[in-house]
């Protein structure tokens, strides 16, 4: 063939496989119906839609915060949800700490089996700061965790800006437990400079993840004790938005990160 016409033919076929990828990267919500969403206009939480969390207990991981029902820690402003961390050495059910947080969910509220969840959110920096984008089981038919399951969308450090995970957690009950996941670096820029939509397609045997509409990872083995494949991830599933401090996870606070800190979800979408 003529190296000017093999050229051309090799360019069209590359453009032709990305816009295949694109095109596949997109259906997800495309082909599918909107079945919940909440914006966050206005200047109130729609307690039709979620539940705020109080725990004084450090969220089961070491954190360091309390999770409140304040409006400093959990509100609705300038179109956005705003989970914000404080260290003001809060005091709740008896029980003191540095910090305080917020955390959210849809338990009963908003529960699906399969689906495409979608979270547009800006994240904190600073070491020590742990946002997050995850999903329960609403009925733990297979058992305590991690039998029935977890789903992590999206967890950050906030030490390490441009880089989040996306994890799957199975198997036995903790702490014979198995996860498998990914991290995601982003080509350039950070996470805490801008918002980025973070989505998980979920289907019968595959979830994926997608980052601004680039799939990142896909998962088809996991298993739990209480049932067979695709269990624990048959079920229905309900979201949790939360900003956490310190942990196993994260580590320790940095003597330079800056309080308050807030997390910024722009909109949550679910299509099926």
């Amino acid at each position: 063939m003529h190296s000017l016409a093999f050229a051309r033919l090799s360019l069209l076929c590359t453009c032709f496989v990305l816009l295949s990828v694109q095109a596949q990267a997109q259906s997800s919500s495309t082909d599918r119906t909107l079945v919940w969403e909440d914006n966050f206009d206005g200047d109130a939480l729609n307690y039709s839609k979620w539940g705020i969390e109080v725990n004084a207990f450090g969220g089961g991981n070491g954190e360091l915060q309390i999770f409140t029902d304040r409006k400093e820690n959990v509100r609705v402003a300038g179109g956005n949800l705003v989970l914000e961390a404080r260290r003001d050495n809060a005091n709740m059910m008896g029980t003191k700490r540095e910090y305080s947080s917020g955390r959210v969910r849809t338990k009963n509220r908003g529960d699906w089996k399969y689906g495409r969840i979608e979270v547009r959110a800006k994240l904190p920096a600073g070491a020590g700061l742990w946002p997050a984008i995850w999903m329960l089981p609403t009925g733990d038919k297979y058992g305590g965790w991690a039998k029935s399951g977890e789903i992590d969308i999206m967890e950050f450090r906030g030490q390490n800006t441009n880089e989040v995970l996306g994890t799957l957690h199975y198997g036995d009950a903790w702490p014979n437990n198995a996860s498998s996941g990914d991290a995601y670096k982003l080509p350039q820029g950070n996470f805490t400079d801008d918002f980025h939509t973070f989505a998980i397609d979920w289907q019968k045997g595959k979830i994926q993840w997608f980052i601004d509409g680039k799939l990142v990872q896909t998962q088809t083995k996991w298993n739990s004790t209480g049932g067979a494949f695709p269990a624990p991830f048959d079920q229905k599933f309900h979201l949790l938005l939360n900003l956490s401090v310190g942990g196993g996870f994260v580590g320790p606070v940095g003597a330079n990160t800056k309080f308050p800190a807030q997390y910024l979800i722009d909109y949550v979408r679910v299509y099926q």
